[in-house]
Formats: structure tokens, sequence, C-alpha cells
């Protein structure tokens, strides 16, 4: 079971992988208290609906919790609709 204590720090990145048949880009929440990731999202071209996707399903997870998000800032964490998840999300 999970519980909320541990959700307080959470970190997002998205990273690059090289395959013999493309890119895949990976997008994971990972709870930076015990490295679980709560989401992610795998895709052949990174786009702001895979970010959406990934917040979705941590949202959905975190169940009311409200914790603090660290990421680098990249084009797709700037994004209306991502931040429009964190606030409606109070994260």
């Amino acid at each position: 079971m999970l519980t909320f204590w541990h959700w307080k720090w959470l970190g997002i990145k998205n990273t690059e992988f090289k395959c013999v048949k493309g890119k895949l880009y990976l997008s994971p929440i990972k709870d930076l208290f015990n490295n679980e990731i709560i989401a992610y999202d795998l895709v052949r071209s990174p786009n702001s609906e895979q970010i959406t996707q990934m917040m979705k399903q941590a949202v959905a997870r975190l169940a009311g919790a409200k914790p603090i998000l660290h990421s680098d800032q990249g084009w797709q964490y700037q994004m209306i609709g991502y931040q429009n998840i964190l606030r409606e999300n109070g994260i």
C-alpha cells in the first residue's frame, strides 16, 4: 500500500534513447524518497501530450497528495496544459 508521507519530493526528466528503429523518449516521475517510478510515458517523438498523459497517471496515483515536483524546466514543462494540471492539483 502506498502512503503519503514519502511523497513529498518528486523528480521528472525527459530522456532520449537511441534504438535500432529510431529514438524513443521516456518521461518518468520518480519518488525521490524511495526511487519508485510513480508514472511514465514512452513515445517516438516528444510532445506535450506525452507530458499530459504522464501527469494524468501521476495525479490518479497520488490520490490527493500535494508533493513538490522538480523538473529541468524544458519546453515540455513550460506548456500551459502541464502548468494547468499542476495548478488544478495543488502541485
